[in-house]
């Protein structure tokens, strides 16, 4: 069967799949839970200083899933509910046969939207292929339109490479997201000219408030630029900015920009305004499960796909892990087990 005929048959199967309401997966604060972060690597080709150091210790191979072993963890989720997939790193490009990976997700039943982030170095050349695959959206990183800025902020000297991959994901009508992480005395001179690819292209551009997932011990980092102050600059060179209706459990703020194509948005991340809609969680490169972005890992599920635990074993303890959720970041950070500020690298946890 072509890969077309199979996207297609697929994607009526995965339509047509319920889930029997006693499986749904829901925490102990009644949210449902039908939205996995995976990350397939902590490998990288870029250093950008907000996500790890410039010389980053990777995990060896052992330590990280198969793509059997994530296909069959997907399945397990997809069994519970799950029915979103956003593949993170990492840069999920750097690992071989990453195409491959996609297509088995795609025939999963029950996986309804496979989204995906990059930084775009490596991505253009699969893109026809993730139309085929009729890929959800791309999140593409990219924190300055200005070369040098760039280059500061990744430590390589890629941004042709990045942009390349934005003007083919338009021009093969894929959705794409800009996602910028603002960093005092780095970037912030990127918001109007960032903001303005709104008005050329159907892009949404969103700012992230810098949060400490940097590899480093450096602890948090002292915001200046939060949702307040970014929506602040944005009214000021805007006036007509306007409030767009936000999708459930979404983690942006979204502005429309009269004579825009595209909108805008602000991620809180630091400032944590949208805990309490949160429907997600997260299999980190390790393969450690993370009810919270700013919590630790509350389940080891790479031991329990590597032991004689069954499909039904395995959902039971992440129901049992997401039945014990916290309410919020701010609990969940207040609640972890090492005292000292949190540093792990973003590559690690998967955004």
């Amino acid at each position: 069967m072509s890969k077309d005929n199979f996207a297609a048959e697929s994607a009526v199967y995965r339509r047509s799949s319920r889930i029997p309401p006693e499986n749904i997966l829901i925490d102990n604060h009644g949210r449902r839970i039908n939205y996995v972060r995976l990350s397939v690597t902590d490998r990288c080709n870029l250093r950008c200083i907000y996500c790890m150091p410039e010389k980053m210790r990777f995990l060896p191979r052992k330590e990280i899933l198969s793509y059997e072993e994530m296909t069959r963890l997907m399945q397990i989720l997809a069994g519970m509910g799950i029915n979103k997939v956003r593949l993170t790193g990492g840069e999920p490009f750097v690992r071989k046969d990453m195409m491959d990976f996609l297509w088995e997700l795609r025939s999963i039943s029950g996986i309804e939207k496979i989204h995906l982030t990059s930084n775009g170095v490596l991505t253009g050349q699969y893109v026809p292929e993730l139309k085929k695959l009729d890929i959800a959206s791309i999140n593409l990183s990219l924190d300055s339109l200005d070369k040098e800025r760039f280059f500061k902020i990744t430590r390589r000297d890629d941004f042709e490479k990045v942009m390349q991959c934005f003007h083919k994901i338009i021009d093969h009508d894929i959705p794409l997201k800009v996602n910028a992480v603002l960093m005092e005395e780095h970037n912030t001179d990127d918001i109007i000219p960032m903001t303005n690819l709104t008005k050329e292209y159907p892009v949404d551009v969103r700012f992230i408030e810098e949060m400490p997932f940097n590899g480093t011990d450096g602890g948090k980092p002292k915001l200046r630029w939060n949702f307040k102050r970014i929506y602040e600059q944005l009214q000021s060179e805007y006036p007509g900015i306007y409030k767009l209706d936000d999708e459930p459990a979404s983690t942006s703020m979204n502005y429309g920009i009269p004579g825009h194509r595209g909108t805008v948005g602000i991620i809180a991340g630091f400032s944590r305004t949208f805990c309490g809609s949160c429907n997600r969680i997260r299999i980190t490169a390790k393969g450690m499960l993370q009810t919270c972005l700013y919590g630790e890992g509350v389940l080891d599920v790479k031991q329990l796909l590597r032991s004689d635990a069954s499909d039904e074993d395995i959902a039971t303890e992440i129901r049992c892990a997401v039945g014990k959720r916290f309410k919020d970041g701010w609990e969940a950070e207040k609640a972890r087990k090492k005292i000292t500020e949190i540093s792990e690298s973003m590559s690690l946890i998967g955004g």
